[in-house]
């Protein structure tokens, strides 16, 4: 039996995972659960899984866990905070990890998962984004064996040649192609700027959480999956191209010297890659629908409109400059977003607070982890500071 931690059990990628798992009760266990507040759904996962170990990221919320479930009569050790959930990723017991927590909080046991060894299902891509070769530098030390969960990085490792090596340029490729559905909003021919957080998170092909929907909405989500990628495969920006494919099934595409391009097909359903990952080199069973090319018809393609949706230049205009200027990037997003969700920013003002923060934080070279987290942390303070200012001045009625 294979020992399963999966950190951000709670959220969308998260139940995917359990979803798989549970159809493979002969190959895994699940020893580890991990979330960040929702003590609700934990409890249910905990006594549907009965793991030896959970974690939330809030202590008062752990504290209240583990009455619950002390009083169910479960042994499951339950602990709390940021560094629990760190510990959760090393555990003896446990063979892979699926990294699912969302955004900058995944950092830390994302990247002990990785010195520890593990099979590392990585769902978190600003874990990546930020540490760039800190995660991968890891991976490689610790002997770990890293396998993308977006659908995207997941189709090129799946489309790459056999012995390809994570972070290293793989013999033979001319460039990627990352594949994006283009969001709700890519023939929206309304005002961006009233869109609601509800418009945001209404999106047309897949089902996720609200802030990677909002990410979808602005293309943000691809911005990151360009950084993720340049550093998963060893390519640099000029290598890796984005193109709008509104049906989702395609999910991304590999092209050869030899003018061969592969590409991974499939219904967009997150199960899919989370199956492969669990089970590669070999396949199972997901529970995902077989596709029908016959009711499919047709498959578009198109490229991105880089003056409607900015955040996507706003990227690749972070990756050039190199340094910590990606960790600037994700962080203030995050900063926008969440206002964006609290109705406290509009649709697009997303992309002026981050370009702010890129004009006005000074990146550093990205080469320990601390200088990592001060570049998030700084990049945090600046993107509020300026929700702040956007908040008084449509109170004020300037805007």
């Amino acid at each position: 039996m294979i020992g399963v931690a999966v950190l951000g059990s709670t959220g969308s990628i998260g139940e995917s995972t359990l979803d798989v798992l549970s159809r493979h009760p002969d190959q895994f266990r699940v020893t580890a659960l991990a979330a960040g507040r929702n003590v609700d759904k934990l409890e249910a996962q905990c006594l549907r899984w009965q793991p030896d170990y959970a974690a939330l990221g809030d202590a008062d919320a752990a504290a209240e866990l583990a009455g619950r479930l002390r009083a169910a009569g479960l042994h499951t050790q339950v602990s709390g905070g940021p560094a629990a959930i760190e510990a959760l990723a090393t555990l003896s017991e446990v063979q892979y990890v699926m990294a699912a927590i969302v955004g900058a909080a995944g950092l830390a046991s994302t990247l002990a998962a990785a010195r520890a060894g593990k099979r590392l299902l990585l769902a978190n891509k600003e874990a990546l984004v930020m540490s760039g070769h800190l995660l991968l530098d890891a991976v490689r030390t610790g002997g770990a064996t890293l396998i993308p969960i977006d659908s995207e990085h997941n189709a090129i490792f799946q489309c790459l040649p056999q012995g390809s090596e994570v972070g290293r340029a793989p013999a033979g490729v001319r460039r990627l192609m990352l594949t994006a559905s283009g969001g709700p909003f890519r023939d929206f021919a309304g005002d961006l700027s009233a869109v609601t957080p509800e418009q945001a998170c209404a999106h047309p092909n897949w089902v996720m959480g609200r802030k990677i929907s909002v990410d979808s909405a602005t293309l943000m989500n691809k911005g990151l999956e360009l950084a993720e990628a340049c550093l998963l495969f060893g390519l640099p920006p000029s290598q890796v191209e984005v193109v709008i494919h509104p049906q989702s099934v395609i999910h991304s595409m590999v092209e050869y010297l030899d003018g061969s391009v592969l590409a991974q097909l499939g219904s967009p359903d997150m199960r899919t890659p989370i199956a492969h990952a669990l089970a590669w080199p070999q396949r199972f069973e997901a529970g995902v629908h077989w596709l029908d090319f016959i009711k499919l018809g047709r498959l578009d393609f198109r490229s991105p409109d880089l003056q409607r949706f900015p955040c996507l230049r706003l990227a690749g205009e972070a990756i050039a400059a190199g340094g910590t200027s990606t960790a600037l990037l994700n962080a203030a997003n995050e900063v926008a977003v969440e206002a964006f969700l609290d109705r406290r920013l509009n649709f697009l003002d997303i992309a002026v607070v981050i370009e702010s923060v890129l004009a006005n934080v000074a990146a550093v070279p990205a080469d320990t982890l601390r200088a990592v987290l001060s570049a998030d942390e700084a990049a945090r303070v600046a993107a509020r500071e300026y929700v702040a200012r956007c908040a008084s001045t449509t109170a004020g009625g300037s805007r």
